[in-house]
């Protein structure tokens, strides 16, 4: 009976031990994407040009109400890269 004592005690520790290494890797790699993100941050204004330069026979109100869709569903993270009519 001493044995599952000790047994449990260890599991318990162990389980322990790698739930706060979890949260220190989680919590860790948070605090790095805000960090590089503060120090250099990415270049939305450039993507936007590029989009309107590449599409340039596209109707400009089309092209505005794409943007605003895909910036909504992305949550400002997606980008139009070639409008094509099929």
């Amino acid at each position: 009976m001493e044995n599952l004592g000790i047994g449990l005690e260890l599991m318990i520790v162990g389980m322990t031990t790698v739930f706060l290494i979890l949260l220190v890797v989680i919590y860790g790699g948070k605090l790095l994407i805000r960090v590089v993100n503060r120090i250099a941050p990415e270049e939305v204004q450039k993507a936007r040009q590029t989009v309107a330069a590449q599409s340039g026979n596209a109707d400009p109100a089309a092209m505005a109400v794409l943007g605003e869709v895909v910036k909504q569903l992305t949550g400002g993270k997606g980008r139009i890269t070639s409008v094509k009519k099929i």
